[in-house]
């Protein structure tokens, strides 16, 4: 036997009604809305990043002049050409020269003074403030003032190395001289901004970790290297690497440090950067320049692939072995918690 069953009287079957207009415009908005908020950081990339790279390999393929204009195509012979150029080298180790006698004592130096102003100091914010002013004053400012110092003549530095008897250095006619002398400069303006991104990383350790680490009797000392520089290691290595990049693309200091050369009178402070715009604007070789250009680039996306692995590396070895101060504080917690 079968059985009809009906639906109740008063209550009719719910009609699936199409969305309205509004309704549609609100589902697109919120499927759209993160790409149209994000699309113009995209659209000035392409325009101002990523067109003029792709140009540049573009014009490196070819003997282009900077008056007549594109020239014939030689693919990769400037690239050939440019390996085989001994000032091309010879920038390359002024490059990497100069930014290991700045990267280094920079670091240490911006760690230090992190350090001491993570303190507990009077008019905190007028100190942090301070050690970012060398960072506002112009390159050419400082530049004027440390040329000054390190002249070799009439020098302020050459006059007190005078009034002890000392012979005069040639800051500007000798290699290591010259490299010490622009690293001053880059340390003096760079230091300060790189001692507030440690310190900001530092002020994000939680301070849990150092009471439990002090009621196990670590000093200052102690503390130091076994809690806070585990801590900020990532932010350090960010540090290295943004100092790395800047220091491979270092132009402004070596240029004003002796405006009647480009890089010296025997290239002894010529950088990779340096000898790149000789080339676009002096030998007037568009497709040289566009060559060092692109493999500068290289290098910098070579630094740019060690700094992953190596912060991978850190952030594995961190997760997989917690610190004891960070297990007693976790111990402490579930304590209180407890309570």
């Amino acid at each position: 036997m079968t059985t009809t069953l009906n639906r109740p009287a008063g209550k009719p079957a719910a009609i699936k009604s199409k969305p309205t207009f509004k309704q549609r415009l609100n589902v697109f908005d919120v499927k759209a809305s993160p790409y149209l908020y994000i699309a113009p950081f995209f659209i000035l990339f392409a325009l101002v990043g990523l067109f003029p790279l792709i140009y540049t390999f573009v014009v490196s393929l070819f003997d282009w002049h900077l008056l007549k204009g594109q020239g014939d195509f030689v693919g990769l012979q400037n690239f050939a050409e440019v390996l085989q150029d001994r000032f091309f080298w010879n920038s390359l180790f002024n490059t990497v020269s100069i930014f290991l006698l700045s990267a280094i004592p920079q670091l240490a130096v911006a760690l230090f003074l992190a350090a001491v102003l993570d303190q507990n100091l009077r008019a905190r914010t007028f100190w942090r403030m301070s050690v970012l002013l060398p960072y506002i004053v112009t390159p050419v400012a400082v530049a004027m003032i440390f040329t000054n110092m390190f002249g070799e003549q009439y020098g302020l530095i050459n006059n007190v190395l005078g009034n002890f008897g000392l012979d005069p250095v040639m800051w500007k006619n000798e290699t290591l001289p010259s490299h010490i002398a622009i690293a001053t400069m880059v340390n003096w303006r760079w230091t300060g901004y790189n001692a507030l991104i440690l310190l900001a990383a530092m002020q994000a350790v939680p301070r849990d970790l150092y009471e439990s680490a002090a009621l196990d009797g670590a000093g200052a000392m102690r503390r130091f290297f076994s809690i806070t520089l585990p801590s900020i290691r990532p932010t350090m290595v960010f540090v290295v690497i943004t100092s790395t990049i800047g220091g491979l693309q270092i132009f402004t200091e070596p240029r004003l440090f002796d405006p009647a050369t480009a890089g010296g009178s025997q290239r002894q402070f010529q950088t990779t950067v340096l000898y790149l715009w000789e080339m676009a604007f002096q030998r007037q070789n568009f497709g040289k320049a566009s060559t060092i250009a692109w493999l500068l680039f290289l290098i910098i996306v070579l630094f740019g692939v060690i700094n992953y692995l190596i912060s991978r590396r850190i952030a594995t070895a961190d997760a997989a072995k917690p610190s004891r101060a960070a297990r007693r504080a976790a111990g402490q917690r579930a304590e209180r918690t407890k309570r």
